[in-house]
């Protein structure tokens, strides 16, 4: 009797065991891939709240100095001229509102 292996037996063996090598290095890669999104994602989240804290500090020291009747701006590129303090104010608070509704929508489609 020939000992040699049955050629659809070892056909069989030979699918199965390239289906179980293939699922697993699926398996690392979407384990992988899912890992990275979620790096990508905390990062993200933590950019835009440091983006964040920075504006609203700015606001609040700009609100600051303008209660104490200061209207310095080190950062504002004018030539020294006259600053519309309430116009800054608005657009300031204008941006953190249009900031707030972005995190909000990023937030939501996110989740």
């Amino acid at each position: 009797m020939n000992n040699s292996p049955n050629p659809l037996v070892q056909a069989f063996f030979v699918g199965r065991a390239v289906a179980e090598v293939i699922n697993e290095r699926v398996e690392v890669a979407l384990t992988d891939a899912l890992s990275e999104l979620g790096k990508f994602d905390a990062e993200a989240r933590e950019h835009l709240r440091q983006f964040t804290d920075e504006v609203i500090e700015r606001a609040n020291r700009a609100t600051a100095n303008s209660e104490n009747g200061t209207t310095t701006n080190s950062n504002s590129g004018f030539d020294g001229g006259s600053i519309d303090l309430q116009t800054e104010i608005d657009e300031l608070r204008a941006e953190i509102a249009l900031l707030r509704t972005e995190l909000q929508n990023y937030r939501s489609t996110s989740k």
